[in-house]
């Protein structure tokens, strides 16, 4: 994504040289740069002219002062510069405030659910909280609610063998009752934090989304996490959209942003559900899981 928007950013500033202020008719053509490169981006089309026009408001008319002084020096300010630094204060705005607290109960052990399609990276999203969380002197129980997936139990399984943590697991049980008998379990056993891998489907289908929301009422869970695939493009505003009017989830999880995605769909998931960016994945090591920074 961000080499998209670098390429837009770039072309936009061409338009500036040689002004000294910011005039409608040269702004105008400078969006329209930025405008393609947050589409091409995978920026959904209503967050991107909503984005737009907040900068040309912001913009049009200013005078640019040629020199802004600091403690140490005296820089030189340009036009462009000046465009670029309020289309960054716009993005930074629209990804935040930023908030990657996670909630942990008063009493009893503290319950994490994690939910998204099949294949966004839930399972190795599991094991990096829990990794996470150990490091910050949690002791994570591990819960593989997820009985429908081919060899999920699995991995959870080799995953908590990794990090020397504990995994409940009932093969074709029910999971709403799994994940209900594991909080007992953890609450016996000294483990003060549980997560709950959920099940996943290729697309939203409405007996898994009743099935989430029966363990999110059983169960009370201090946390629920969407995670997303960072590569999954415009379809992200839908999902996110959807399990966020089924579950009202506190927070996203992007995943496989180190890959060749386009990643603006990070931006149009936060615009549409209103719910912040809490961590961002990169890679599959179990220690690669940071919070979410939209100024970078």
């Amino acid at each position: 994504m961000f080499e998209t928007l670098t390429r837009g950013f770039r072309a936009a500033k061409q338009r500036f040289q040689g002004l000294a202020e910011l005039d409608e008719s040269t702004i105008d053509a400078a969006l329209a740069d930025v405008r393609t490169s947050l589409l091409e981006a995978d920026v959904g089309f209503d967050v991107v002219q909503d984005f737009c026009k907040h900068v040309k408001e912001k913009a049009v008319g200013v005078i640019v002062k040629i020199k802004a002084t600091s403690k140490e020096k005296v820089h030189r300010v340009t036009p462009e510069d000046h465009f670029v630094k309020l289309c960054h204060d716009e993005l930074v705005e629209l990804m935040g405030p930023v908030d990657t607290n996670i909630r942990f109960a008063k009493k009893g052990p503290t319950g994490i659910m994690v939910v998204g399609l099949q294949g966004s990276g839930k399972t190795t999203t599991v094991g990096k909280l829990a990794r996470l969380l150990e490091k910050r002197g949690r002791r994570p129980l591990l819960v593989a609610a997820d009985v429908y997936r081919p060899a999920a139990i699995e991995q959870l399984k080799i995953i908590g063998e990794q990090l020397k943590m504990p995994v409940y697991a009932e093969p074709g049980g029910s999971p709403p009752l799994i994940c209900e008998k594991a909080q007992r379990l953890a609450a016996e056993s000294g483990r003060d934090t549980v997560l709950f891998d959920t099940a996943g489907r290729l697309a939203i289908d409405e007996p898994l989304m009743n099935e989430l929301k029966e363990i999110k009422r059983r169960c009370n869970p201090a946390n629920v996490f969407f995670v997303i695939d960072a590569m999954i493009g415009q379809d992200a505003v839908t999902t996110a959209k959807t399990f966020h009017d089924w579950l009202a989830y506190d927070g996203v999880i992007l995943t496989k942003l180190d890959g060749d995605a386009r990643g603006g769909a990070a931006l149009s998931v936060k615009a549409v559900t209103g719910t912040p960016v809490k961590f961002v994945g990169m890679g599959e090591s179990m220690d690669r899981l940071e919070e979410f920074r939209p100024e970078g």
